[in-house]
């Protein structure tokens, strides 16, 4: 009977579990220590501690990229903040000296944003103090300009502190090595289907083999390819299926909102002392 009942639970559990994701690393391993200093953990408080939910990265002292279906309606409960970002870490349990933690004062998701398409997803978070740069916490640069598109087969890497293969998020930072996927296939009936549309605004990456993924706990995460940040980790379905590859914001199509989002947002602080 009690066998019975156990296997009753597992049931509810896999027909009640999202197939939809928004990206984890799977078959990766742990970075080295502070080697991605840019990295930072999107936490929200949950039964009184903050919890990661979400990657970002850190692109200049006070502003970090991330995914706009990262945002948290609500920043507050009961006058408490409910989010907060951490850089400079490796592991997100231990008390490491080189954590630097902030609130945050503005998020900001790309106006044409749409969860259903998941166009554009991407987002930038105001930090309400300047982060401070050193060995542990440091700034990864944008692209220059509008880059080549990624030829397919080109290797990259992807890093969060996802869920992983043992299906709980890592305490430590991860990284998967993952291959661009051309379009056409991604869009193919076997893959996507059109459903949602991978555009020219994304990129799609992931392995043949299914061996490696990102998935839930990466979204807003880095996609670096020849050591370039290119991409966000944005949407997939299920982990690790060869089929349903990541899918990832193309950094570089957003660089003019990035910057006027950000010059924006100076020029109305700086009016703003003056009153």
């Amino acid at each position: 009977m009690k066998l019975l009942y156990n296997l009753h639970v597992l049931l509810i559990v896999i027909f009640l579990s999202p197939a939809y994701h928004g990206d984890e690393i799977i078959g990766g391993h742990d970075v080295e220590p502070h080697s991605k200093p840019y990295m930072a953990s999107l936490q929200k408080l949950k039964w009184g501690r903050y919890e990661h939910y979400c990657g970002g990265v850190l692109i200049n002292g006070e502003w970090v990229l991330t995914a706009a279906h990262c945002e948290i309606k609500d920043g507050t409960i009961a006058g408490e903040r409910k989010l907060q970002v951490v850089l400079g870490a490796h592991s997100l349990s231990q008390n490491e000296s080189s954590k630097q933690i902030f609130h945050i004062k503005r998020q900001i998701p790309h106006p044409e944003y749409r969860r259903k398409t998941m166009a554009n997803d991407i987002m930038l978070l105001e930090l309400e103090t300047n982060a401070m740069i050193n060995n542990d916490v440091k700034v990864l640069k944008l692209p220059g300009g509008m880059a080549d598109d990624l030829k397919p087969g080109t290797s990259c890497l992807v890093a969060g502190w996802g869920i992983t293969s043992k299906g709980f998020l890592s305490d430590t930072l991860q990284e998967v090595t993952i291959e661009v996927i051309d379009r056409k296939t991604c869009n193919s009936k076997d893959y996507y289907n059109h459903k949602p549309e991978v555009t020219q605004n994304m990129i799609c990456a992931g392995d043949s083999e299914g061996r490696g993924d990102s998935c839930k706990g990466d979204s807003g995460g880095p996609l670096l390819c020849n050591g370039k940040y290119v991409g966000i980790v944005s949407f997939g379905t299920g982990c690790a299926d060869p089929k349903k590859p990541g899918v990832y914001t193309f950094v570089s199509k957003y660089l003019c909102w990035i910057w006027k989002t950000i010059a924006m947002q100076a020029y109305n602080m700086t009016n703003e002392k003056l009153y």
